[in-house]
Order: C-alpha cells, then structure tokens, then sequence
C-alpha cells in the first residue's frame, strides 16, 4: 500500500497507531515508519498532521506530540494507565 492512500483514511478521523495497524494488517513499526514519511511529504501540500498527544488517564500528565507509539508508564505519577495518541490529517 502506497504511503499517499495513508491520507483517505487519516482525513476520516484520527486513529491509534495500533488501529491503522489492524486495518493495514502490518505491524506497528512499519506503519510509523510510513507516518514519519508521509508527513515529511505533507509539508509540500494542502494537508497538515495532527497529532493527538498521549495522555495519562490517572493524573492528566499530557506527553509530546512528536512521538506516535504509547508511552509505557507516565513519568509524573509512574501509572500505566495511558491513552495513546492519535494521528490525523487536517486542512
């Protein structure tokens, strides 16, 4: 599957890694390694990432946005409650 065939599917709304994962039937890795790229080439066109930042669900602690996989533990309260982000393209 082509990078560029990424943007349908994140313009529908924002998705887990884990969930573009199962519907692309690839492994995680790969599919952030194709975000990583297919934000790259968004900077030349109409569409911009949006990164929805992982967050603990416990104490409220908001993560960076720059990365794209669940944390394993929060650094403020050490919970493992985490939500993941979300990735989408917005106009």
């Amino acid at each position: 599957m082509p990078r560029k065939d990424l943007i349908p599917l994140l313009l529908d709304r924002p998705h887990t890694l884990v969930e573009l994962a199962r519907i692309l039937g690839r492994h995680p890795r790969d599919v952030e390694n194709d975000l990583h790229h297919l934000f790259r080439s968004l900077r030349n066109g109409p569409y911009r990432p949006v990164i929805e930042p992982a967050r603990c669900r416990r104490c409220g602690f908001v993560f960076r946005d720059d990365k794209l996989h669940k944390p394993g533990r929060c650094p403020r309260c050490r919970g493992d409650w985490i939500e993941p982000p979300r990735v989408g393209i917005g106009e």
